[in-house]
């Protein structure tokens, strides 16, 4: 399996008040702490920018990653996977996706659902679960893009997804970081208490 990674880092980071994907985080940005995991199993790793695509996307080629830009990201999500999909080379026949929310998953996470997945040729999807709690980040077989690719602009991610419910691996894990979105202030400072 040659997956890709998407990670969606097109908000406003209202909420935090500041550019949350380049926040510090383990001694460099909760952007480059992604890019770094996921680069060691997917390859290309796409950053899809958006609001502060002046700043996200020079740090995020600077690590390594291929920028995809969403004009308007004011459409929200899907907009920015629908962009950071269209990207995907041929090469890739799975993808990744996680917002940049989530810094703290684990690169064994990533690797044991890159491995589920290629074990079970059934399943469309691998989703990693904590508890009973679904988290991110969401791996898909490369046919599943279509599917979001055709969701109309008031569609969402999560109608796919359900759809896929019974072709769906779950990955059952201790990784606390599929379930950590860091959102805020008050989750970064969460966050940066877990180091």
């Amino acid at each position: 399996m040659n997956p890709a990674a998407v990670i969606l880092a097109a908000g406003e980071s209202r909420r935090m008040g500041r550019v949350k994907a380049l926040l510090p985080y383990r001694g460099g940005t909760i952007l480059s702490e992604l890019i770094g995991a996921f680069a060691a199993v997917a390859t290309p790793v796409i950053v899809v920018t958006g609001y502060h695509g002046e700043v996200i996307g020079p740090h995020a080629e600077g690590c390594g990653a291929q920028v995809a830009h969403n004009a308007h990201p004011e459409r929200g999500m899907l907009s920015s996977l629908q962009t950071g999909l269209a990207a995907l080379p041929a090469s890739a026949d799975a993808f990744f996706f996680t917002p940049v929310d989530y810094p703290a998953i684990q690169g064994a996470t990533i690797a044991a659902l890159a491995a589920l997945l290629r074990g079970q040729p059934e399943a469309m999807a691998a989703i990693p679960r904590m508890e009973g709690r679904r988290g991110h980040p969401v791996l898909c077989r490369r046919e599943v893009a279509a599917r979001f690719l055709a969701l109309p602009e008031s569609g969402q991610a999560k109608d796919v997804i359900h759809d896929l419910v019974p072709r769906t691996a779950y990955l059952d894990c201790a990784d606390s970081g599929i379930l950590m979105d860091v959102d805020d202030p008050a989750a970064y400072d969460r966050l940066l208490a877990t180091l």
